[in-house]
């Protein structure tokens, strides 16, 4: 069974022409999302379009940023399909995964989307590693500052518990415990 999905963007668009592609390369039924963005991969129409497909069927789009925007999300999209023997289909790009031209086409644009992930993450990597080296903190700022830390070891000495203290400043005893041992002279 062939499942067509179309998509637009906004209220003035139409879904006239993908419906038409759609029921041309002989889609049984069609599902649409009608002013909805692609940049979500949770949509109405493209849900019940993936629980209606069965083993052996295929999802049929007009093109493939009607699916959605992002590589690496329509990637994953396919491969959970095909995780459930189910077949893609993009009109316009002719991406076919029924055929042997498709799946490579579309294991090259998988391992070009790794190769960008890869480069987004040896980005940060660098990026932060040059923040350190200039002495800029990265991640949560702590939760007692060293002021808040000398107090609590005043406090200690008079008497207060670990848990009294915790509750005043806002953090678990653990937390507090942490603090004090990290900084401990």
């Amino acid at each position: 069974m062939k499942i067509g999905y179309a998509r637009v963007s906004t209220e003035d668009q139409s879904l006239d022409l993908q419906i038409f592609a759609l029921r041309r390369a002989g889609c049984d039924r069609i599902f649409t999302d009608y002013g909805v963005s692609g940049k979500m991969m949770n949509r109405p129409g493209l849900n019940d379009a993936l629980k209606s497909l069965k083993t052996g069927g295929t999802l049929v789009v007009w093109r493939l940023d009607r699916l959605g925007r992002s590589l690496p999300s329509l990637i994953t999209l396919v491969e959970n399909l095909g995780r459930r023997h189910i077949e893609f289909h993009s009109l316009t790009e002719n991406i076919d995964t029924t055929s042997s031209g498709g799946k490579l086409l579309f294991h090259i644009m998988g391992a070009l989307a790794e190769f960008e992930r890869s480069l987004i993450s040896e980005r940060t990597r660098a990026g932060m590693e040059a923040a350190r080296l200039k002495g800029k903190h990265l991640g949560r700022r702590p939760a007692l500052s060293t002021e808040d830390i000398s107090n609590a070891r005043l406090e200690l000495e008079r008497g207060k518990t670990h848990e009294a203290l915790a509750a005043l400043f806002g953090v678990s005893t653990r937390t507090l415990r942490r603090h004090l041992s990290a900084t401990a002279i």
